[in-house]
């Protein structure tokens, strides 16, 4: 079976998270989904590109999910989330997948 790429993994954690939030109307549920996309976004970093760039790309998921917040204020809230899904996501894949 193969592995989903962790590009795949973070970016889909971005946008289902604010999906899940904002389709239940319960934020908490939206962000367990976030957590648990980056915790195993995470783990895949490590084992593919080792430790300090999991460590990067760990703070490059939360800062993306924390901007996402004041540039959905000027693009609008989906155009914000798929922005920053797709730079998380050429981000992991270039540092993490491209190499499998």
């Amino acid at each position: 079976m193969a592995k989903v790429p962790s590009a795949v993994v973070a970016a889909g954690g971005l946008v289902g998270g604010y999906g899940v939030a904002r389709w239940t109307k319960k934020r908490q549920l939206g962000g367990a989904v976030l957590a648990v996309a980056g915790a195993a976004a995470a783990r895949q970093w490590r084992e593919r590109a080792g430790g300090p760039a999991a460590g990067a790309l760990t703070a490059a998921y939360v800062v993306a999910f924390a901007g996402s917040h004041p540039l959905a204020k000027r693009v609008g809230a989906w155009p914000a989330v798929f922005g920053v899904a797709g730079v998380v996501g050429v981000a992991s894949w270039v540092v993490a997948d491209r190499r499998g």
